[in-house]
């Protein structure tokens, strides 16, 4: 009877672990939607609460921003995305940080010249008073 009984504790303990899990790559997921339609819209607003102060932004080409950097060429047109495209998304949750990887395809506008990219990313989120912000991000082509 005591094995049933621990048996059935460890069961119910593994599903609220893999529920509370789940929750937090639903919000993960969540606000890398948010930075995807923040990205595509040249929200300045909604950039500035996404990313944290501390961002650290690296483009597939090596140039690598911080958040003012970051938010300076979305909003100015010199990194203008007109689509944005996920696909293939892994995510994985450690505490209060989580990674996630993703293909990024989509049409730009850089400086007024069309273009198009496809790059593998890999986003570093870290929980900030109940919300996920970006602390990294690098790029590379695929």
């Amino acid at each position: 009877m005591k094995k049933v009984l621990l048996l059935l504790l460890f069961l119910f303990t593994l599903n609220l672990t893999s529920s509370a899990q789940s929750k937090a790559e639903k919000q993960v997921a969540a606000a890398v939607e948010k930075l995807r339609i923040a990205m595509v819209e040249a929200d300045r607003k909604a950039l500035d609460q996404i990313a944290m102060d501390e961002l650290n932004y690296g483009h597939s080409s090596g140039k690598v921003e911080n958040k003012a950097e970051f938010i300076q060429a979305l909003t100015s047109g010199n990194s203008d995305f007109k689509t944005i495209n996920l696909t293939g998304q892994t995510l994985q949750v450690i505490g209060k940080t989580a990674l996630v990887r993703h293909q990024l395809t989509a049409e730009t506008n850089d400086k007024g010249v069309p273009g198009t990219v496809k790059l593998a990313i890999l986003l570093v989120w870290q929980k900030q008073q109940g919300q996920w912000r970006l602390l990294a991000r690098q790029a590379v082509k695929v």
